[in-house]
């Protein structure tokens, strides 16, 4: 849930970014749509020449039409599709030089040097996290106000904003565009790919300044900075209790509701967590994906293994 948060800015910044260039080129269209306008008038006595300039609009048009090879999302500029694959690509041609951290465009840049010069004006009065962007602030209200205005048409679930619920939709679809090229594995998105890619590479670059210890996604490194804090800004509203995650709140509040919204599709038994129906789903498959490395024996659950290696 951590990360899907950290996650959304960055899409948000690349929407913003594709709407701006979107909108310059709307201005671009027109102006060349009045341009051929006039040609069409001029020619138009002319059949020879009508066809041919027809045929140079028509190819016109589709140089204005860029599609990605990978998705087959399309674009009015090639300016777009070219930051737009760096979606599929990870590329992250710009590099901040204060702490060497790699970005997809300029924009995204900028809004990351703010952390750096200290210009940021937008503050969360709940919790005291400060943002570069407005929007930014936005987003991150949602978490306190619980507020989810982006329903899925599929099953009804609500999120917080636009970025995750197209995220969402994929489970539906089925469509996982960004793949592995170690192990194969397909992503959603291209942030939990370079998240994943990090369990080859083995890389940790996040770093905890009190202990040391380092992480391999900053979300992390967050929430265990929490320990050293004590910092618990997630307040059950029912009986006071503050949990350092917004999901272990959301986990929490089933224990007033009631609510258990994960159902085996094989006997009917319903859960309040995911994880508990997807160990309890291994009940109906067999499957035992933990093996103790001295004997060779399989589990079904980690916690399983982990009191059999004491034998060992």
């Amino acid at each position: 849930m951590a990360f899907i948060k950290e996650e959304s800015e960055d899409v948000k910044i690349e929407e913003t970014f594709t709407v701006k260039q979107e909108d310059l080129q709307e201005q671009t269209d027109l102006i060349e749509e009045n341009e051929r306008n006039k040609e069409e008038e001029h020619h138009v006595k002319i059949e020879e020449k009508t066809h041919l300039q027809t045929d140079g609009i028509l190819k016109r048009r589709d140089k204005n039409c860029f599609t990605c090879t990978q998705c087959g999302k399309s674009f009015g500029r090639e300016g777009n599709l070219k930051i737009h694959t760096m979606i599929h690509t990870g590329e992250k041609p710009f590099t901040c030089t204060q702490c060497g951290k790699s970005l997809a465009n300029k924009s995204q840049l900028k809004i990351h040097m703010m952390i750096h010069t200290g210009n940021k004006s937008f503050t969360c009065t709940q919790c005291g996290k400060i943002f570069g962007r407005k929007g930014n602030l936005k987003i991150h209200m949602m978490i306190h106000t619980g507020e989810k205005p982006f329903t899925c048409t599929q099953c009804g679930k609500s999120l917080a904003n636009k970025s995750k619920l197209k995220i969402h939709i994929m489970i539906h679809t089925g469509k996982k565009p960004f793949t592995c090229t170690q192990c194969g594995k397909s992503f959603t998105h291209s942030s939990y790919l370079n998240k994943h890619m990090r369990i080859h590479t083995r890389e940790k670059p996040f770093t905890c300044t009190q202990c040391g210890k380092s992480f391999s996604q900053s979300s992390s490194l967050k929430l265990h900075m929490m320990i050293h804090t004590g910092e618990k800004p997630f307040t059950c509203t029912q009986c006071g209790k503050s949990f350092s995650r917004s999901s272990s709140l959301d986990y929490h509040m089933r224990i007033h509701t009631g609510e258990k919204p994960f159902t085996c599709t094989q006997c009917g038994k319903s859960f309040s967590q995911s994880s508990s129906l997807n160990h309890h789903t291994r009940i109906h498959t067999g499957e035992k994906p933990f093996t103790c490395t001295q004997c060779g024996k399989s589990f079904s659950h980690s916690s399983s293994l982990n009191h059999h290696m004491r034998m060992h």
